[in-house]
């Protein structure tokens, strides 16, 4: 069992994140102490965000000490280390910089202020210190805190898994999407298509629309953005389905069992995927050979 060392009292966010991070990637069962004793800090096998002392090859990582001029937080130097030591792969330590780690150690660092009106994962953090008036206390907030961002790391591990596991149903659905020289792209089971979708160069195919099955026994097709991360579409549902459901949507669109078109137009549900064909049909937006 690792014994890992941080500071005892108030945590921030790059502290609770590379806690959290060596729990998720080198070991769930790491025997923690937070404080500022030197003589028990000097014990501990991995030591982050206190200690003076950056050095990975003995499992230091403070930032803190005026030798260290570099612009990481112990976050940052605890997941180069996991890199560099083979715990994490590179496309998953790719992945946390870019979605939160890089964040962490700007804001750690004063390059970057969060918005205190913009919910943020350092703002989060911070909230679990409210409230604590003695060490014991700031120790079990750090605990939660920690299994919050923990669980945060972890759903950016499973995304990242599901998106490679969608890969090829998304290609593949791309390539008969061609062969029908059709605008539908058609899955048999919802997966994370987005962004394998986006990665297999869906801003420039042929393709505007998407339909899979949901839990809820219906048919939903969406109406694909021109972009990852935009709330636009290539092309939308027409003006006079925004915002209707059930029979009022279904008398205007032609089908008996329509449910929900979204009333920006970029969602619209049937009971059935015949359905979703009629009525796209019908409105002249499926196009296919």
């Amino acid at each position: 069992m690792y014994h890992v060392a941080t500071h005892s009292g108030k945590f921030h966010a790059d502290d609770v994140l590379a806690f959290a991070m060596l729990k998720e990637f080198l070991s769930p069962n790491l025997s923690l102490t937070r404080t500022r004793d030197m003589t028990l800090i000097e014990k501990a096998d991995i030591v982050f965000d206190v200690g003076g002392i950056f050095n990975p090859e003995n499992g230091r990582f403070d930032h803190h000490q005026k030798t260290y001029e570099g612009p990481l937080s112990s976050a940052g130097m605890v997941l180069n280390w996991l890199e560099s030591e083979a715990h994490i792969t590179p496309k998953m330590a790719t992945t946390l910089r870019e979605r939160i780690v890089n964040y962490v150690d700007d804001v750690d660092n004063g390059r970057l202020f969060p918005n205190p009106s913009t919910p943020c994962f350092s703002t989060i953090v911070d909230s679990f210190n409210h409230g604590c008036n003695d060490l014991d206390a700031f120790n079990n907030a750090f605990v939660k805190a920690s299994q919050f961002a923990q669980t945060m790391v972890r759903g950016f591990k499973i995304e990242m898994e599901e998106v490679t596991q969608a890969k090829n149903a998304v290609k593949e659905a791309m390539l008969q999407a061609e062969a029908r020289n059709s605008n539908m792209i058609i899955l048999k089971e919802y997966i994370k298509w987005k962004p394998a979708y986006f990665e297999l160069g869906g801003a420039q195919h042929q393709t505007e629309f998407i339909v899979f099955p949901t839990l809820q026994n219906t048919y939903q097709c969406v109406a694909i953005s021109p972009e990852e991360n935009s709330f636009a579409q290539k092309r939308s549902f027409p003006t006079e389905w925004a915002g209707l459901v059930d029979d009022e949507l279904s008398a205007v669109c032609g089908v008996h069992d329509a449910v929900f078109c979204h009333k920006n137009r970029f969602l619209f549900i049937c009971k059935s995927q015949e359905s979703v064909f009629k009525a796209m049909k019908a409105a002249k937006l499926l196009t296919e050979d």
